[in-house]
């Protein structure tokens, strides 16, 4: 733990020395005053020790790292970089597990978080008492997601696996990958069709075929399969 982490640690009344008991736990968390409310909640239980509280810097994170927490809190403010931080820690720490503290009730956000390697997604919502229960669910080995979105969460991902399984068996072609790549920058139908060259009518036909190809629902479904499975190759437009 560097000297300004004990520093704060201390300054809020959690003595370092006294902090060592069980669960190393590190807080990553882009808002100052947020990053205070975690270390006072988490200073306070007996079953944890904190490692290390900080801004979702790069170089601090690969520090943090370096403890080799059991657990870490994160909240990086933005989504691709929060997911892009996920994946980062699973792949230099493998054995830590990480709880995404968002303040979006986002399902596809939970579920691609959950998808990265996450073991659990909590809102900024919560209460204290449920941020602590799902520390303690992961620490036991399991999964943890809010109650207000974990039916759909549940759902979605189950319903990807099931895509996923499925677009092993049907292949995409040159033109809908072209298009399935675009879909997953986000682009529009209309930005699609320019980018191809094609009419804004003939992409809705290639959208309605590819969701009834890959059993999607919606756009986001869609995306979801698309993200999940093997189907879409290198043939991306930028």
């Amino acid at each position: 733990m560097r000297n300004f982490d004990k520093l704060l640690l201390s300054h809020l009344g959690f003595g370092v020395d006294n902090l060592l008991i069980r669960k190393k736990i590190a807080l990553i968390n882009h808002q100052p005053l947020m990053l205070e409310a975690l270390i006072r909640i988490f200073g306070a239980l007996e079953s944890c020790r904190l490692t290390d509280a900080i801004l979702p810097a790069p170089e601090k994170i690969e520090d943090t790292l370096l403890n080799n927490p059991d657990l870490i809190i994160l909240d990086c403010g933005d989504q691709h970089y929060g997911l892009k931080t996920v994946s980062r820690i699973r792949e230099v720490c493998p054995d830590t597990k990480v709880l995404v503290f968002a303040s979006t009730s986002s399902v596809d956000f939970a579920v691609r978080a959950i998808e990265a390697g996450a073991a659990g997604y909590v809102c900024t919502t919560a209460t204290a008492e449920e941020l602590t229960s799902a520390v303690q669910a992961i620490a036991d080995g399991d999964t943890f997601i809010s109650p207000k979105i974990a039916t759909k969460v549940i759902v979605s991902l189950r319903a990807a696996a099931i895509r996923k399984k499925t677009m092993r068996q049907q292949r995409l072609n040159f033109r809908e990958e072209q298009i399935a790549g675009l879909l997953l920058k986000g682009r529009t139908n209309r930005q699609i069709a320019e980018t191809l060259g094609l009419s804004e009518k003939t992409i809705k036909h290639y959208m309605h075929h590819l969701m009834q190809k890959l059993n999607a629902k919606n756009r986001l479904e869609l995306a979801l399969a698309m993200r999940t499975g093997p189907a879409v190759e290198a043939h991306f437009v930028n």
